[in-house]
């Protein structure tokens, strides 16, 4: 009775406030039916607020379809609503935005991700709910006093307001409609995918939601949106050209269609126990800062990217005890229907050969594989329960292993592999180029089923490795000895990497008179692999999180002392020669010999293994390509042992520096095998048998690229300056010092001039090649050479150092040489080629004096 009383008075203030405004407008007179009028009018004006609250009955009719989940969703008549239970607020929900389908010509594909988010719902004021998006940045336990100060240093934005419709029993009513077929920051693209993309914006009259689904811990949402693009000019003859990074049909029409799945997974109200990452074990890694009372600094909470894998309630104590179970919930990875079904088999074996690593972490039968089952309606190949490997028709040569985490505790929650068809073409031509010496069926252009089948298995297992939190193991080869790679007892019991994590590809080492079975000829999950998810995800017995890093901390120093094959060497290290991809052994000169006379034996078979009917020597043309690309390889492996640095972290338990030089004998070796196979021109790439029947430049102009490019790098800036600071820190009887890099260069590269003999065309670019790099080393501004050192050198230590001096000094020396034997060059074009240097220099000079 109160509360109708209080909302009469409010109607008649309001009327009152009505009236006094639109007094003017309003005839004076005493007439009841133009009073009614008049009200009537002022009503009019000032409807009903649209989020005014109804009755539930009135919002949800018994005619609107309805459904229990995460969140009950209604659908009345072409209106969608959400209704959200009291329980929802403030929980922390992922959510996921993948392709369900996607236009042609960018790309992109269906099943990839495109947005990732964490949010949470909040009621707001005025009868309100806002869709909150949470950052974690800087955090705080909420007993600590710090914690009012990270929270006011850390407001999150709120992306979404949705009125409240109706209340139902403890729980709230929305309208979702206009977001979710609208365009907002938690379901689009991130500004620069846009960009890249060359999408502009949304066009409503063509976006609409296409289906809600719910289930228990998750809301799953299609849409199907409609963007401007800019179209491409017409190209010369009067067509439309792709677009420029984007849609061929945004390019074409100027709009593209894209259809999206939206994922809303509710994360567990309790985080998973992080693990604290370490730099030994390579796994993927998130992060906050963490700040708390009892802190004398603040700490960056670094924490391992993993699956919770647990036991059975009542297998727990069996599993603390070290016995093997079988988890709760194993890992389930489904196989795309649009996978061709001969390769279906193996990679479900790729995955599920990691069995036997989880074994070493107390697990039976904990991952398995399954074709996804196209005959359940239930089921959503972008439902975000659910891992898939999404099988991709395209011609990119690539698979990924993605997966979706909990940014809290580094939880997996799920993985959507990409799998792209073309990916065959990419193992063809790697395992022919390297392996075809050493097995037969690799010599011709279409492998039979089981070998691309076995190829398959090994880059799924790969893949799947990732998507458990593994990251690459580039140094794990480093850890063999080149001549074990010929060994066909060493491989048969080790592989030829400890890890198939690893870039190791294929045993290219390995020679024909080894006679290696094709099977050790790739890789397999190995000792690493074992060890690094018997690390990640074996039970440690730790009460807290402080005291679990103390115990994994343990582990890895004891493994490591026993078994160095267990070596993590990181993907992302610009200096360590033992952590390159693609290389073999723990020294690259001898294992790249071995690999270069493998390449000459593949060289001269191409013209046979090429062969297909009616083809205009496409194949032989791509194969050579490959080939030289392999040689370019081997050359940048050696490369990056002169100026080397390894680093291999420990903590503090551990003897031993964590930084050293590349010992100096590999890099005077390393030279070397640079003057012998590459500056002195290698004549066998340049098959005019092969290159006079495809459309390649007659191999020249390759082949002077790589030349040139390795001089630019060997003597540039960075590396001189490194060895310089190398030689400060770790002492110059260690390290090759500049002068003597530079000396033994100029011996081998100019050595015609000692005897006056011809200079080839190859040598004469590779001189030209080398004195424009001097030239640029004495000349170089400090701009471009800052932060270049691993020790924190910086632009002003480097316009400072010695490098440019060296550089100065060596082009004072050549010039003085080039004075005396120029003009005599019993050679027209050697001598020609002389004197065009001694002018180069000296301009050089000039312009610095």
């Amino acid at each position: 009775m109160i509360k109708k009383l209080m909302l009469a008075v409010i109607s008649i203030c309001l009327l009152h406030v009505s009236y006094a405004q639109h007094k003017d407008s309003i005839p004076h007179h005493k007439d009841s039916i133009a009073a009614k009028d008049t009200a009537k009018k002022i009503i009019a004006a000032h409807p009903k607020k649209p989020n005014e609250i109804k009755p539930y009955k009135e919002v949800i009719p018994d005619s609107a379809y309805s459904k229990s989940g995460l969140f009950t969703i209604h659908k009345v008549d072409d209106n969608w609503l959400f209704e959200i239970p009291d329980s929802l607020f403030n929980r922390d929900i992922l959510v996921v935005t993948r392709y369900d389908k996607a236009a042609g010509g960018a790309g992109v594909y269906g099943g990839e991700i495109v947005n990732q988010q964490m949010v949470r719902w909040v009621k707001g004021p005025n009868k309100n709910v806002f869709l909150q998006l949470m950052l974690t940045i800087s955090v705080a336990d909420s007993t600590n006093a710090i914690y009012k100060a990270v929270q006011n240093s850390n407001v999150n934005p709120y992306i979404a307001a949705f009125p409240i419709k109706a209340y139902g029993n403890n729980s709230v009513v929305i309208d979702v409609n206009s977001f979710f077929s609208g365009d907002n920051p938690a379901l689009s693209f991130a500004s620069y995918q846009k960009r890249s993309l060359s999408i502009g914006g949304l066009m409503s009259d063509r976006s609409y939601i296409e289906s809600i689904h719910t289930y228990p811990i998750n809301t799953e949402i299609k849409t199907v949106k409609t963007y401007s693009v800019a179209p491409a000019p017409p190209t010369e003859f009067g067509g439309r050209g792709r677009g420029r990074g984007g849609f061929t049909a945004g390019s074409q029409v100027g709009v593209v269609t894209l259809h999206f799945n939206h994922s809303f997974l509710l994360l567990p109200k309790t985080p998973m126990a992080q693990r604290e990452f370490d730099p030994r074990v390579g796994y993927f890694a998130d992060s906050y800062t963490q700040y708390g009372d009892n802190q004398q600094r603040v700490k960056d909470d670094n924490f391992i990217v993993r699956w919770n894998l647990q036991p059975k309630p009542e297998d727990m104590d069996k599993w603390k005890r070290g016995q093997l179970v079988e988890p709760a919930k194993p890992l389930v990875y489904y196989i795309d229907p649009a996978t061709p079904k001969q390769w279906v088999p193996y990679l479900i074996a790729g995955i599920e050969d990691w069995n036997k690593a989880f074994e070493k972490a107390g697990f039976k039968n904990a991952i398995t594989a399954k074709p996804w089952p196209v005959n359940d309606t239930t089921m959503s190949m972008e439902d975000a329960r659910y891992s898939v490997i999404r099988y991709f028709a395209s011609d990119i040569e690539n698979a990924y292993g993605p997966n979706v985490h909990d940014p809290r505790s580094g939880q997996i929650l799920e993985s959507h592999i990409g799998w792209y068809h073309n990916v065959m073409k990419l193992v063809h031509d790697w395992y022919m180029i390297q392996a075809a010496p050493n097995d037969p069926r690799a010599r011709k252009m279409v492998f039979d089923d089981k070998l691309m089948g076995d190829l398959i298995r090994f880059v799924s297992s790969h893949e799947i490795g990732h998507t458990l939190g593994l990251r690459h193991n580039f140094g794990s080869s480093s850890t063999v000895p080149v001549e074990m790679l010929r060994n066909k007892k060493w491989l048969e019991a080790h592989g030829h990497t400890p890890s198939i994590m690893d870039y190791a590809r294929f045993d290219y080492v390995a020679q024909p008179e080894d006679k290696i079975p094709a099977e050790d000829l790739y890789p397999h999950i190995g000792e690493y692999d074992r060890w690094a998810i018997q690390w990640g995800y074996s039970y440690s017995g730790a009460k807290t999180e402080k005291e679990d890093h103390e115990i994994t901390n343990k582990w890895i120093i004891d493994s490591l002392s026993k078994n160095p094959r267990l070596w993590f060497g990181t993907e992302t290290d610009p200096y360590d020669p033992r952590s390159q991809n693609e290389d073999l052994g723990d020294d690259a000169m001898k294992a790249n010999t071995y690999g270069i006379l493998n390449l000459q034996r593949v060289l001269k078979g191409l013209p046979e293994w090429t062969k297909e009917t009616a083809d205009t020597y496409d194949n032989l043309s791509e194969l050579y390509d490959q080939v030289f690309g392999q040689f370019a390889r081997y050359i940048g492996h050696v490369l990056k042992n002169i100026g080397g640095i390894y680093s291999t972290p420990k903590s503090i338990e551990q003897s031993g520096d964590v930084y050293a030089p590349t010992p100096k004998d590999k890099q005077i070796r390393a030279l070397e095998f640079l003057n012998t196979q590459l500056f002195t021109t290698p004549k066998w790439l340049l098959d005019t048998s092969i290159l006079n029947k495809t459309n390649r430049p007659a191999g020249n102009d390759n082949l002077i690229n790589l030349q040139t490019s390795l001089i630019n790098s060997l003597v540039s800036s960075d590396r001189l300056n490194r060895l310089y600071v190398c030689g400060s820190r770790f002492g110059a009887d260690k390290v090759y010092q500049p002068e003597d890099l530079l000396n033994d260069i100029e011996k081998d590269i100019f050595s015609e001039w000692t005897s006056n003999s011809a200079i080839s065309y190859f040598r004469r670019n590779l001189q030209k090649a080398y004195i424009e790099a001097l030239i640029k080393d004495a000349n170089t501004s400090p701009a471009a050479n800052a932060n270049q050192s691993p020790f924190g050198g910086n632009a002003a230590s480097y316009i400072n150092s010695d490098v440019p001096s060296l550089a100065y000094g060596h082009l004072l020396k050549i010039k003085n040489q080039l004075d005396k034997i120029a003009a005599a060059y019993p050679d027209a074009l050697s001598r020609y080629h002389l004197q065009d240097l001694d002018f180069r220099i000296a301009k050089a000079l000039n312009s610095k004096n």
